[in-house]
């Protein structure tokens, strides 16, 4: 895909929210949608992890949770203005993933996934007990200030405007994780993805893009954790919890790991039918758990997988011509 693809299909994204947004007056749908497209950008971190390192984390909330956290304390305490917090969140759940990157990316399969785990629960239980500092376990609110990168923070904070930021930052950082997945780190994340022996074996040393592609996906995480933060005003330890990592595993399942979009496909699917199913079960996580086994069964590539298969289909084949034979000379 070209830069020039990559741009034109951002800018048509971009209208396309614009359009959406402008067009729905219920609050009510404005707020799902704005959740779809937070947990959408929380699914994009996990399937870039997914992607390009070719490893499954259940401790991603820990990041999602802490960017919220650490701006909230940043603002209560006064440290530093809320366009500072933001960056400090961001940033610092960054930094920290990517030392931890340092010891956790050596570690194979499914012990990888266990280690985040135990890493993930352990923030919960700090976040839980530090009654002082997070507010324990009855969370704590998050005092913005009356204006936000220039702009009223109670504009900001309107339904449709607050949709159309999340929005704008997912298309963003889709766009731009297409282009580094088309830059030579990318390549070079997706051979060590394959096969690392033989990456080390060319003169590729691993550790270091493999850290780089954790702590890229915890910083993409720790923005919907700052998005989250400033939808609702408030931060609990149960967006630190390891169901919520779970949940966003499930979105990159569904909606399929293996393209760029399609974890953000499926957390709009969750979300739609975790409405729609919740007006007929209280049980609609058992109803959602039988869809999903059928996506793994029938279409382990996910919705983005089999959408991009049904396209090809309708494709109509190329024509195949044969060159002229120029005709033999006559005696």
């Amino acid at each position: 895909m070209s830069i020039t693809r990559i741009s034109l299909g951002a800018v048509a994204a971009l209208a396309a929210g614009a359009a959406l947004g402008g067009s729905l007056s219920s609050g009510t749908a404005l707020s799902l949608l704005t959740q779809a497209t937070i947990h959408a950008i929380f699914a994009l971190g996990v399937g870039l992890l997914l992607r390009q390192n070719g490893m499954v984390s259940f401790g991603h909330a820990a990041f999602f949770g802490s960017a919220g956290y650490i701006v909230a304390i940043v603002l209560e305490q006064q440290l530093a203005s809320a366009e500072t917090a933001i960056a400090l969140a961001v940033l610092g759940v960054a930094a920290f993933a990517f030392v931890l990157a340092l010891v956790a990316v050596r570690v194979p399969g499914i012990a990888f996934g266990m280690l985040t785990l135990a890493v993930g629960q352990m923030v919960y239980l700090v976040a839980s007990r530090s009654r002082t500092l997070t507010g324990g376990a009855d969370g704590m609110n998050v005092n913005w200030p009356s204006t936000l990168f220039g702009i009223d923070t109670a504009r900001l904070l309107q339904p449709g405007t607050t949709f159309l930021v999340c929005w704008t930052a997912l298309v963003l950082m889709i766009g731009a994780l297409a282009l580094l997945a088309r830059s030579r780190f990318g390549a070079v994340t997706e051979a060590i993805r394959d096969n690392e022996e033989r990456a080390r074996f060319i003169g590729i040393r691993t550790l270091l893009p493999r850290a780089a592609v954790f702590a890229l996906s915890a910083g993409v995480t720790a923005v919907a954790g700052v998005l989250a933060a400033f939808n609702t005003g408030f931060v609990s330890p149960e967006s630190l919890h390891w169901s919520v990592s779970g949940a966003a595993l499930m979105m990159v399942i569904v909606g399929g790991g293996r393209t760029l979009w399609g974890p953000a496909l499926g957390a709009v699917v969750y979300f739609l039918a975790r409405d729609f199913l919740g007006d007929f079960a209280s049980h609609w996580m058992a109803i959602f758990g039988i869809a999903l086994i059928a996506v793994i069964v029938f279409s382990p590539e996910g919705i983005a997988g089999a959408l991009q298969r049904a396209l090809r289909r309708r494709r109509p084949a190329p024509i195949a011509t044969l060159d002229k034979q120029p005709a033999p000379a006559s005696h």
